[in-house]
């Protein structure tokens, strides 16, 4: 059997990117292609607001939100792109937007990544309904926690989705990520703290990559926001 084979291929040729680049780098798989993880830019202002106002009742319990006192969020979608590109310069977010066949389908950010002894990261999604259910998560969230470890050179992600999430459950069990606490009032979300289920794999549980081991359980599953 070749090792091209979907089974069989390392890592390293389960995604085409530019070698040795953290960031900016384009994220595709070579054995679908459908599914692109690039960086968010000012010109996907139109789909991107386009996606979050056609999904709003959807995505809504799910959003992050600010605690009274806590930082204003950007007022507009120039000044997102603005801090998160500048996070991503810095080495302490990686924003990527998902595309499928060319369209704008969500985003996979890969956030507070600390370095040093920890060499950690937690990510985050979310994606239009008018592409759930479709697999597109899973294999998102998968070829950029592979990017993590294989480029980025991370050893931990972490999850955080809340219990009421079923969708975004799926996503982690399909993965195979396991559980490994709870953190009650964890993260302001939909306008108060809520209770947060946390997940994490390391580099060590899949050495041949999470995408390989996605490709290798089959199926697909629904999904929604992470939080």
């Amino acid at each position: 059997m070749s090792d091209t084979h979907p089974r069989r291929a390392p890592a390293d040729r389960m995604i085409t990117s530019v070698p040795g680049r953290t960031w900016p780098n384009v994220l595709t798989s070579g054995v679908d292609p459908t599914v692109t993880l690039r960086p968010i830019r000012r010109s996907d202002a139109r789909a991107w607001r386009s996606a979050r106002q056609r999904n709003a009742h959807w995505l809504g319990p799910w959003d992050a939100t600010v605690p009274p006192g806590g930082e204003a969020r950007p007022t507009s979608f120039r000044a997102l792109v603005k801090r998160l590109s500048k996070a991503a310069r810095r080495g302490t977010n990686l924003p990527f937007v998902i595309e499928v066949d060319g369209r704008f389908a969500g985003q996979v950010s890969i956030n507070n990544i600390v370095r040093g002894s920890a060499q950690f990261a937690s990510v985050g999604y979310w994606i239009d309904q008018d592409f759930a259910g479709r697999g597109v998560m899973p294999r998102a969230v998968a070829m950029a926690i592979d990017h993590c470890f294989f480029a980025a050179g991370l050893h931990r992600i972490e999850v955080c989705i809340r219990p009421e999430n079923t969708n975004s459950l799926r996503v982690v069990e399909k993965l195979g990520i396991r559980e490994i606490g709870y953190a009650p009032r964890f993260l302001h979300i939909d306008g108060d703290w809520r209770d947060h289920r946390i997940f994490a794999i390391t580099k060590e549980e899949v050495p041949r990559g999470v995408l390989a081991r996605l490709i290798e359980s089959g199926g697909d599953v629904s999904e929604t926001a992470g939080g």
